[in-house]
C-alpha cells in the first residue's frame, strides 16, 4: 500500500465508485464535486454495490479545483464533453512528479492531457464498469469493474509495464478493485471501443439498452459488423483485435445485466454527448490512414444529428 494522495475529478458514476472504493481501501482521496457538492460535504458518499454496499460519512470534498491539495494521481473521470477545462485544473492539482490517469472513454485523450502537463506524465485506463449515478452523492454499481491500465508516450508508442503502473495497480487492488496491466495504450484504447462504438452509439440511436440490443437477431448483428469496423480502424493504426476478443465482448454484454449506456443517459437528460471522443476521433484516424468505416461514419452522423438537435430541446 502507497502514500499516494489521490485527487478525483469528477465525482460521478464512474469517479465517485473508484475514489470510494480508494478511500474505503484507506486511502487519501480528495473529490471534486459540482452540484453535488453542499450534499456530499453533509452527507457523504452511498454506493450500492454488488460487491457489497457501503457508506463514507465523511470525505474530502471541494467544489474548487485551487482549493485541492496537490496530488500523487489525478483521475480525471467526467466526461470528455468538459475536457476544455483541463488546461485550468491540471496545473494546480498534480505534483512536479505526478501523474494524470484519465479514466475516460474514446480515442487520442491523453494527447490532450500531455500538451498540458507533459508527455511523461500521463496514464490511460479503460474501464469496463457497469454503474450509475442515481441521486445526489449516491452511486450503483451494477456489474463489472475492472480497469486496463497502460503508460502514454508520444504517439502512444508502446513502453511495457512501469514501476508505477505497478504501484497504482497495488493500491487499487487493495482498495478491490481489479486492474489489467498493458504495455500497448493504443491497443487497449481501441479494444474498449469494440465496446463503446456499438452500444453507446446504437443505445441513442435506437432508444434501447445493451440486453434489448443483444436480444434481437438484427440489432446483435448490426453490433457485430460495427465492432469488426472497429478491428479494421484498430489495423489502420498497427493494432490487431483477434476475432476472439469479439466474441468475448459479446459474450460479456449477453452476460452482464440490462444496462443503460453512459451516452444514453446523458441524451435522456439532454447533456452533451460524447460523440467526437468515442466515434469522431477514431473515424478519422482511420481515414487519415486510408480506411473506410462506412458504417461508423454512418453512427457518426446520426449521433451528431441527435445530439444537436436534442441540446434544443
Amino acid at each position: 500500500m502507497s502514500n499516494y494522495k489521490y485527487a478525483i475529478l469528477g465525482t460521478g458514476a464512474l469517479g465517485g465508485f473508484y475514489g470510494a472504493k480508494l478511500q474505503k481501501g484507506g486511502f487519501d482521496v480528495h473529490f471534486l464535486l459540482r452540484r453535488d457538492y453542499e450534499h456530499v460535504t453533509k452527507n457523504g458518499l452511498i454506493i450500492d454495490s454488488k460487491d457489497g454496499d457501503f457508506t463514507l460519512p465523511k470525505v474530502k470534498a471541494y467544489c474548487d479545483v485551487a482549493k485541492m491539495p496537490k496530488c500523487d494521481v489525478v483521475i480525471v473521470a467526467f466526461k470528455t464533453t468538459q475536457n476544455d477545462l483541463l488546461p485550468q485544473m491540471l496545473p494546480s492539482v498534480v505534483k512536479d512528479d505526478g501523474v494524470v490517469l484519465v479514466l475516460q472513454n474514446g480515442l487520442g485523450i491523453e494527447e490532450e492531457v500531455a500538451n498540458i502537463v507533459g508527455s511523461n506524465r500521463v496514464m490511460g485506463g479503460l474501464c469496463f464498469l457497469c454503474s450509475n449515478k442515481v441521486g445526489l452523492g449516491h452511486i450503483r454499481h451494477l456489474d463489472y469493474g475492472q480497469i486496463t491500465l497502460g503508460e502514454y508516450a508520444v504517439d502512444y508508442y508502446p513502453v511495457g509495464i512501469t514501476q508505477r503502473m505497478q504501484q497504482i495497480q497495488k493500491d487499487f487492488e487493495t482498495a478491490g478493485v481489479r486492474i489489467e496491466l498493458a504495455e500497448d495504450l493504443l491497443l487497449g484504447r481501441w479494444q474498449k471501443l469494440v465496446w463503446n462504438i456499438p452500444y453507446n452509439g446504437l443505445s441513442v440511436i435506437l432508444d434501447a439498452t445493451t440486453d434489448e440490443l443483444m436480444a434481437d437477431v438484427h440489432t446483435r448483428e448490426l453490433v457485430e459488423q460495427l465492432m469488426y469496423e472497429v478491428a479494421l480502424g484498430a489495423k489502420s493504426g498497427g493494432r490487431i483485435i483477434s476475432v476472439g476478443f469479439i466474441e468475448m465482448m459479446l459474450d460479456y454484454t449477453v452476460k452482464m445485466k440490462p444496462y443503460r449506456t453512459s451516452m444514453k443517459i446523458d441524451y435522456d437528460e439532454h447533456r452533451p454527448l460524447e460523440v467526437e471522443a468515442i466515434v469522431g476521433n477514431p473515424l478519422r484516424k482511420a481515414q487519415a490512414a486510408g480506411v473506410n468505416l462506412p458504417l461508423i461514419g454512418c453512427l457518426y452522423r446520426q449521433l451528431k444529428f441527435l445530439d444537436g438537435r436534442n441540446r434544443w430541446k
